[in-house]
């Protein structure tokens, strides 16, 4: 971990519990506190007398510095987390003293670079986020990049276009997107799916990622081909990180994964494995459309890179209790491709990753 010089100190960090335990003072990079006050003031809205369950881990400690200073500057009460001092990572289920601590939050920041099969952890977390609708903020693998980038966008403008673009296709039978390297997909719609707005702008109705920048639904039936020539989610990101040189194409059809080949041997066989954990770990569980437009190319990181302009999908868990769909999965796993043209049914809304509706 690089300790910056900057010697402001977070003052709860000082503080015996809520996960801390008599940790050292963490320095507070002032580079960092743009993309945290954006977060507290401008994304979560957090008010001074609302809680806060702020959760975070050792690789992450720098950013979640900033984002308490943001907090006491508002002299909002908190609770921060330290998930290796509560238990053995990689997580099998999310500690009860994080659990009980989110029941009684009005806001939850999730600020931890993630390990390998803990996806049931962090699904246990929302279970609760969504029960008692706390404006939640989903910051995995937020690293220092991030917070210079995506976490600086002008969110507002974000919300704006992504306003725009999802009044569009909630009237849509189906969105088709294609691209020079060779994606050409259909995604069908069903009417009885719920689109959703995750611009930045958290609400209690659904919980976002930060950065946030996407419209998502569940998919009626995807068919065509993917070139995934951006990044692949979950923790193989972290392991494969920028797929532009040995991009992964994937065949679908009637909404399920039929093919997937690379150059990358290694790639598509832990793509393979993971979209087959489950019976529904090969169902497109998620269609969405970028509109961070403040992003200007794909990093090698799923939680900035979903939300460039253009189309991503998700194998997986369709996030049911949002978008309406009735079937589950233990798995989620995103891919983005790079520069998409994208029709609502007949109307083209983008060329070459640039948006023909402005913002």
């Amino acid at each position: 971990m690089t300790i910056p010089t900057d010697t402001t100190i977070a003052p709860g960090l000082r503080e015996n519990g809520g996960g801390w335990g008599n940790r050292k003072p963490i320095p507070v990079d002032p580079e960092y506190l743009p993309g945290a006050r954006n977060a507290v003031d401008v994304c979560l809205r957090v008010q001074p007398d609302e809680k806060v369950c702020v959760i975070t881990d050792e690789a992450t400690l720098e950013i979640a510095a900033a984002i308490v200073k943001e907090l006491e500057r508002l002299g909002s009460p908190y609770h921060i987390w330290v998930l290796e001092e509560l238990a053995e990572r990689p997580l099998k289920d999310l500690p009860p003293e994080i659990l009980a601590d989110l029941e009684t939050s009005q806001v939850s920041i999730f600020a931890v670079w993630v390990q390998r099969n803990e996806l049931r952890s962090r699904m246990q977390m929302t279970d609760v986020v969504n029960r008692k609708k706390i404006r939640h903020a989903h910051m995995v693998n937020i690293n220092r990049q991030i917070m210079m980038e995506g976490m600086r966008a002008d969110f507002l403008k974000v919300d704006r276009l992504s306003a725009k673009v999802i009044a569009m296709v909630r009237k849509a039978q189906r969105v088709r997107a294609t691209t020079a390297a060779g994606t050409d997909l259909t995604a069908d719609l069903n009417p009885n799916y719920r689109w959703l707005k995750t611009s930045g702008i958290i609400t209690p109705e659904k919980w976002g990622n930060l950065p946030g920048g996407e419209i998502f639904t569940t998919p009626g039936e995807v068919n065509g081909t993917f070139v995934i020539d951006g990044v692949v989610g979950d923790y193989l990101c972290t392991k494969f990180g920028n797929l532009q040189g040995t991009p992964l194409t994937i065949h679908m059809k009637k909404n399920r994964l039929m093919e997937a080949h690379s150059e990358n041997r290694e790639l598509e066989a832990d793509f393979w494995k993971y979209t087959h954990t489950d019976e529904n770990s090969d169902r497109v569980g998620e269609f969405a459309i970028g509109t961070n437009i403040d992003l200007k190319e794909v990093i090698g990181q799923i939680l900035q890179d979903e939300k460039y302009p253009g189309v991503h999908i998700a194998f997986g868990n369709p996030y049911g209790a949002h978008t309406g769909a009735e079937w589950d999965s233990t798995t989620h796993i995103d891919v983005v491709g790079r520069k998409f043209n994208i029709w609502v049914d007949d109307e083209q809304i983008m060329q070459d990753g640039k948006f023909l509706v402005e913002a």
